[in-house]
């Protein structure tokens, strides 16, 4: 039970950071992997490791019209989906009155609608499969102000709900849906923070661990949840944060 062989699973924003350290963990487990991320980045050094096992598609997920393309593809070429991992998603770091309406709703629609439409857009595929799993990546501050802006924490925070309301919903269709919170994790997209010296030393002593975790750590968690060894864990908002939710105010 302890692998992904004979699952076909999808990873959104896999070209980098935590979407390319699950990508990468998945293969590595057996998985037949269909990638999706604007371009391929790192996703090339793959292919030639894992030519009957992964797929790349180039879409771009905060677009409405994007995301509807890709689903009807993959409803197109697929009966089932073992696994949906629901990583894609961005930032933008301002004070809640300096966003654009134009920045609100991207951020809205790539770390929030893009989950809520896939999701509901190949519940066939998932339930066809029988046993299927999504694993959503939230973020610590769904639930906890960490500085990073209001329309980001918010989105994650609809984000982390959504999974337990749909863990309730879809248990009857054999679809199990979980989610992980991370706290600074080393990529790309929080790189000027942890640039940033004293920021650096305030989130490590905020850290029982004391230390920024990696992507590879966000990825075994994901992979678990995706496993048949999983199998009665649903509707749970998993932390994967060197324990900084218990110690943060």
């Amino acid at each position: 039970m302890w692998h992904l062989k004979n699952k076909t699973a999808i990873i959104t924003g896999a070209s980098q950071g935590i979407g390319f350290a699950i990508l990468k963990e998945f293969l590595s487990l057996g998985a037949r992997c269909i990638a999706v991320a604007r371009n391929k980045r790192e996703i090339q050094s793959l292919e030639s490791n894992y030519p009957d096992n992964l797929l790349f598609y180039s879409f771009d997920l905060s677009d409405k019209s994007s995301r509807s393309s890709f689903i009807e593809l993959i409803k197109s070429n697929f009966n089932e989906i073992n696994v949906l991992v629901n990583n894609v998603g961005s930032n933008i770091r301002r004070a809640t009155c300096d966003y654009t309406d134009e920045e609100i709703e991207f951020l809205f629609q790539i770390n929030y609608f893009s989950t809520l439409e896939l999701s509901k857009g190949l519940h066939t595929q998932l339930k066809n499969s029988g046993n299927a799993s999504i694993i959503n990546i939230s973020s610590i501050s769904a639930s906890r102000i960490v500085r990073s802006g209001a329309i980001y924490a918010s989105a994650k925070a609809a984000l982390s709900h959504l999974t337990r309301y749909l863990a309730v919903e879809w248990a009857s269709d054999g679809i199990r849906v979980n989610s992980i919170e991370p706290w600074y994790i080393d990529t790309l997209l929080v790189s000027p923070i942890l640039n940033d010296i004293e920021r650096l030393s305030k989130i490590k002593a905020q850290t029982p661990m004391q230390r920024i975790g990696k992507p590879q750590e966000v990825a075994s968690a994901v992979a678990f949840l995706a496993m048949d060894s999983s199998s009665y864990i649903t509707g749970q908002v998993i932390a994967v944060d060197g324990g900084a939710s218990c110690l943060l105010l």
